[in-house]
């Protein structure tokens, strides 16, 4: 049994509940004996036999899964991709599995980063306390001392973190797809300075403490009619509650909380601190940015909060699918008149690769891009070349 299913037998008695309940005086015993019967109904036993236990495994090896020579996800024993629908009619339960294993695809690509890409980790914030909650950055050693250039990767909202571009891709198609590896490992080979920005990790998760109400009533100066009135209401709310709540949290699931990071709360905060304790401090002539989705809107608000110092050293910046919006986010004239002579937005489109696409916004210019990232590589490199016409040292040329 499914929990469609589970929901299709208590259907029915809540449909008769509320066309009882909207009849006269006579339908009140109909109504009492239909609550009687749902208070009787073990609705979290129900619910675990409907659903298997959410526990998985904390390894790829655990999954049975591994990524081959080509870094495509595949399965150790048939060599097939992931299937997300692994329990048919178990749509919670895939997507608990699923999103089980996007947590250890992510620490998988932090590995990636700091052994194949020699980046080090760097929690932020940088005067944390031991006990306040953290976050972290990768950078290359040279990021900070590297004369030249500096290479800046932002990736967009949702489950992503550092390193990634997109999950969905990481788990379907390869690693080069859904990860910034290619970017870091090609401008690290020609000597540039990387930082990799985290703005999704904004907060730590923990459990929920319980809150235990004692009750007042025996305190009280209440008359006791009043006070058994009172008991009976809540007793009945705390029933509807807890019925509700298995409904919802068939498994006891603990309860979390959120714990915000300083001054590391969102993106936008994130991207402003990084450029403060880091970006700003960099010793490169040339700072460059790739901004995806999300990614494009940090940058945005970058610039309005810091506009002189971005204009002074950053030279170039590759959006792709970028969500900025320069009139949402009030960017005044000078910075959409910079953004039209020095960011370029690589957008989806079914327009040949390069096509201008017309958009509605008064700043950078915007073109179709190609799904394949090393072609937005060379396209990114290409661009930023062009940027830099008027300097002695070409060497972004790399990428073409």
């Amino acid at each position: 049994m499914s929990i469609s299913l589970s929901s299709l037998i208590l259907l029915p008695i809540w449909i008769n509940m509320a066309q009882i309940q909207q009849g006269g005086p006579d339908e009140k015993e109909k109504t009492t004996a239909l609550k009687d019967l749902l208070s009787r109904i073990d609705l979290d036993e129900l619910m675990k036999k409907d659903e298997p236990p959410l526990d998985f495994p904390d390894t790829l090896e655990g999954f049975e899964y591994a990524f081959n020579e080509k870094g495509q996800l595949r399965h150790i024993k048939t060599g097939e991709p992931f299937v997300f629908n692994y329990r048919e009619d178990l749509h919670r339960w895939n997507q608990k599995r699923y999103e089980a294993l996007g947590e250890i695809i992510t620490k998988y690509v932090y590995e990636l980063l700091e052994k194949d890409c020699n980046l080090k980790k760097i929690s932020i914030p940088v005067d944390a306390t031991e006990s306040e909650p953290k976050s972290f950055i990768f950078m290359s050693e040279d990021a900070l001392t590297n004369p030249q250039k500096l290479m800046v990767l932002i990736h967009g909202s949702g489950v992503v973190r550092a390193g990634q571009w997109a999950r969905r891709l990481i788990i379907n198609e390869d690693l080069d797809s859904g990860t910034q590896i290619p970017f870091i490992k090609r401008a690290v080979a020609e000597g540039y300075g990387v930082i990799v920005l985290n703005p999704n990790e904004n907060y730590i998760e923990v459990e929920k403490p319980k809150i235990h109400v004692q009750s007042s009533s025996d305190s009280s100066d209440e008359p006791a009619e009043k006070r058994e009135r009172k008991d009976k209401v809540s007793k009945e709310t705390k029933k509807r509650r807890d019925f509700y709540e298995k409904y919802r949290n068939p498994q006891r699931e603990k309860e979390m909380m959120q714990l915000y990071i300083r001054e590391n709360g969102s993106p936008e905060e994130h991207a402003i601190y990084v450029w403060d304790h880091f970006i700003a401090q960099a010793a490169a002539e040339n700072v460059f940015f790739v901004a995806h989705s999300y990614g494009g809107l940090a940058f945005v608000e970058l610039m309005i909060q810091r506009e002189a110092d971005v204009k002074n050293k950053v030279t170039a910046v590759a959006l792709t699918d970028s969500v900025h919006n320069v009139w949402h986010q009030e960017a005044g004239k000078t910075i959409r008149e910079w953004m039209r002579e020095n960011c370029c937005n690589w957008v989806s489109s079914s327009e040949p690769l390069d096509t201008s696409v017309e958009s509605m916004l008064p700043d950078c210019p915007r073109v179709s891009a190609d799904t394949d990232c090393f072609v937005i590589l060379k396209k990114i490199a290409c661009f930023w070349c062009c940027q830099m016409q008027s300097h002695e040292d070409l060497l972004l040329c790399f990428l073409l």
